[in-house]
């Protein structure tokens, strides 16, 4: 756990924005006294369950949900954000790289390779569009990162899996280590993943709750039920 920040467990019912419960910490008994507080009838009516890949969670989740693993959706932008951090640590290595040579071309970019390309500032679209064309190894990752955004564009699961078979083949391939590991990852709990398609519902709304949150400074495993 990080220093000097306070972790807790946050259920919000995503269908009426409001907290349902919050608990201490973020281990798996953390969520076992929520769910040990519904009535079995209660427990049946929980539809989706979004949350991050959070071994705890998952596992209170199937051991208290009927159903659990199906309902289960891991947040698509808890997922982007683990691809995120592999853009800059690609950026990272290669401006190490580059500068020891005396380049300087990664300088001062950390931030332009973390915008989607339609949220870059129009004042740095040039400067983006100058670093892409000398094809980089961080221009790479930069396009892998945006490509995998577009798996949730899809309306239906097959073509939305079609997409995902061919971005992981490219970024398995990348020779990106980084980007490789992150893939994996997404891979190994592809089916939570994919489970979007069933409920297509996001953690958002509790992510908006925790801002509001002023005892907690840091809560990076936001929790949501989508319907009890």
């Amino acid at each position: 756990m990080a220093k000097r920040h306070r972790y807790v467990t946050l259920v919000c019912d995503l269908d009426r924005s409001t907290v349902e419960y919050i608990a201490d910490d973020r281990k798996q008994t953390s969520l076992d006294a929520y769910y040990e507080s519904l009535t079995p009838r209660q427990l049946a009516g929980i539809k989706a369950v979004a949350m991050d890949m959070w071994d705890p969670f998952i596992a209170s989740t199937v051991a208290h949900v009927p159903d659990g693993g199906s309902k289960i959706v891991f947040d698509r932008f808890h997922v982007m954000k683990h691809m995120l951090e592999a853009v800059d640590e690609v950026r990272k290595r290669e401006h190490g790289v580059l500068k020891a040579e005396g380049d300087e071309t990664l300088k001062g970019t950390k931030y332009l390779w973390l915008f989607s390309e339609e949220n870059l500032p129009e004042p740095r679209h040039e400067q983006f569009a100058a670093r892409r064309a000398l094809h980089l190894k961080t221009g790479r990752a930069w396009s892998i990162k945006e490509s995998l955004r577009d798996l949730w564009a899809y309306r239906r699961k097959g073509w939305a899996m079609k997409h995902w078979k061919r971005w992981y083949f490219w970024a398995t391939h990348s020779r990106l280590k980084p980007v490789v590991e992150v893939a994996r990852m997404i891979e190994r709990h592809l089916d939570n993943v994919m489970t979007y398609f069933d409920h297509r519902i996001t953690n958002a709304t509790s992510e908006g709750l925790n801002s509001k949150i002023q005892t907690v400074k840091k809560t990076p495993m936001g929790f949501g039920i989508g319907s009890i």
